[in-house]
């Protein structure tokens, strides 16, 4: 599998989400935002940290990045993406995802590791799990409030796109929501980080199950 990591000034997981691709035994490529083009991948990664100081909503002004139209039409050919914290907020921006990440409804940074659901196997992301599973993995964020309308909310829930949720729902998420899943679901957002939990050294592996078997998808092939 060959995979492209997107740096942003401010991207501050770009190095995790790479060594944990690599770990599961990807092939990375490190892509700076003000690349127009994409090397021919299978993935494209989108990282945590807090691009462009989150000056604006946070995600918005990467989302007009140069890459993110290449990122975009990588997606549209039916290309993988996930984005994890800072990345989700991006793909919800470029509109790749439905909703919007609003601020925590305590008004306060959270940065703990957070107990989490599986909600469906039923993806390239979460083949490794079983829906139900519990899994921890760390959080850090200050707009991490998955917010959408009734709508949209009905429609992740009856089609399977809800990937995960929180077991203790830190900052306010409607229904409970840590991560959701594209109508093709090909593309993962989630606000906790997996990259962050492949290593015993750093408190837990449950993130590994998710990069073995997305690139467990390609090895197939």
């Amino acid at each position: 599998m060959k995979a492209a990591v997107i740096v942003f000034p401010g991207s501050n997981c770009d190095r995790d989400m790479a060594v944990a691709l690599k770990a599961a035994g990807a092939d990375v490529t490190m892509i700076w935002h003000k690349d127009s083009d994409l090397p021919k991948v299978d993935l494209v990664a989108v990282p945590g940290g807090f691009s462009f100081g989150d000056y604006l909503r946070c995600g918005a002004i990467a989302a007009q990045s140069p890459i993110c139209k290449a990122l975009i039409s990588h997606v549209e050919r039916g290309g993988y993406a996930l984005g994890v914290c800072n990345g989700f907020q991006v793909l919800t921006e470029t509109g790749l995802l439905p909703g919007a990440l609003m601020r925590n409804a305590g008004l306060k940074f959270v940065c703990k590791t957070s107990p989490l659901t599986v909600k469906t196997s039923q993806s390239a992301f979460t083949e490794g799990y079983n829906a139900g599973d519990s899994v921890h993995f760390p959080i850090a964020h200050h707009d991490g409030n998955y917010t959408a309308d009734a709508t949209t909310l009905a429609t992740l829930q009856d089609t399977d796109r809800v990937a995960f949720t929180y077991g203790d729902n830190p900052n306010g998420s409607v229904a409970d929501i840590a991560g959701v899943l594209s109508e093709n679901r090909r593309v993962l957002g989630m606000m906790p980080h997996p990259e962050r939990a492949v290593d015993h050294g750093h408190g837990g592996t449950d993130g590994q199950a998710l990069f073995r078997g997305l690139i467990g998808q390609f090895a197939q092939a």
